[in-house]
């Protein structure tokens, strides 16, 4: 599926949707979106790419790609294949074409888009510091914090983090990755009082809607959704956990800048400190649940739920088909 990020001119008079192709670092317009950017005619711009190519500036086999695109045409909408061009070729008829707006969006395309290919965000610094009207500082804190509380980013930072202050941290052992398993579960059991066992074991119900899931990849629970325990936290405890897991981060950032050597198991310590120094609850031993038994029981559910999602589907499909024949001997009479 196509990424896209809209490009406003200054004048207001016109907003380009742009796709935006972050694997090659590039984006692409059609000829038409090209002629609306740079306000001149189709034949222009045409006849500008035409030249482009003849002049042997830039090969025709690296700057076009074919995009199937939905578009109206009259009173329906068809769906055809449209010829589309990189940012090389943009910005060269870009600079074939004299106007204010090809100078705005040469501007645009070497600042702020270029950041967002790279970095994957564009931030406005000065408008963050100095808020006019809304103030969205504090939603892109929150949104930071869940960001960097993800169970992959989370793993990979605490990974980073424990090999420069442990001394005898070793990634590829089994001690590592109970390690890992074993901080997770103290910031979890801070916040809701259950390890990531527990909460699953307690909150997955094949015969609630979603499987009792507040947040999934995709557009509908699959079996990969049901093992990570943040899919199942409401709102205030996934915001709560991000805020915690921040702080915790901080601190152990704070250890490896000082070059604080210690062992895992003094790092076990130290969290159980940092959670009761911050008035949380302090996970003792493993848990009532087991993974084991979490799996098995998760599966068992999952089973059941993807059963009672095709018999609802089924009937969706009867109800919706029954309609459609209604309809059509209402049409015939």
């Amino acid at each position: 599926m196509n990424e896209f990020i809209l490009y406003n001119t200054d004048d207001g008079k016109a907003e380009i949707k742009i796709i935006l192709d972050n694997n090659s670092h590039t984006i692409w317009l059609s000829q038409k979106q090209m002629a609306e950017l740079f306000d001149v005619s189709v034949k222009t711009v045409n006849e500008h790419i035409i030249n482009i190519y003849k002049e042997l500036e830039l090969e025709e086999g690296s700057t076009i790609r074919n995009f199937r695109i939905v578009q109206r045409e009259g009173s329906r909408e068809v769906e055809r294949e449209i010829s589309h061009y990189n940012l090389k070729l943009i910005l060269s008829v870009g600079y074939r074409i004299s106007s204010s707006r090809g100078t705005q969006f040469r501007k645009w395309a070497t600042s702020t888009l270029e950041e967002y290919l790279v970095k994957g965000f564009v931030m406005n610094d000065e408008r963050l510091k100095d808020p006019q009207g809304w103030d969205y500082f504090d939603e892109l804190l929150e949104r930071i914090r869940d960001i960097r509380a993800s169970e992959k980013r989370f793993y990979q930072k605490v990974k980073d983090l424990f090999s420069q202050t442990s001394v005898d941290y070793d990634s590829k052992s089994d001690l590592a990755k109970k390690f890992f398993q074993t901080i997770q579960n103290k910031l979890l059991y801070a916040e809701t009082g259950m390890t990531a066992a527990e909460l699953i074991f307690s909150r997955a119900d094949g015969d609630k809607p979603n499987m009792g899931l507040t947040s999934w990849k995709g557009d509908r629970v699959r079996k990969g959704d049901i093992e990570t325990s943040k899919n199942y936290l409401v709102k205030d405890e996934i915001s709560n956990l991000n805020r915690l897991v921040t702080m915790f981060l901080d601190y152990a950032e704070d250890k490896a800048a000082r070059k604080q050597q210690i062992k895992m198991e003094e790092w076990i310590e130290q969290t159980d400190k940092f959670l009761a120094f911050n008035e949380r609850a302090v996970l003792t031993g493993a848990g009532s649940v087991s993974h084991d038994r979490m799996t098995k029981y998760v599966d068992k559910e999952y089973e059941r739920f993807a059963e009672n999602r095709k018999i609802l589907e089924s009937k969706i499909a009867e109800d919706e088909f029954s309609k459609e024949v209604e309809v059509l001997i209402k049409k015939k009479k």
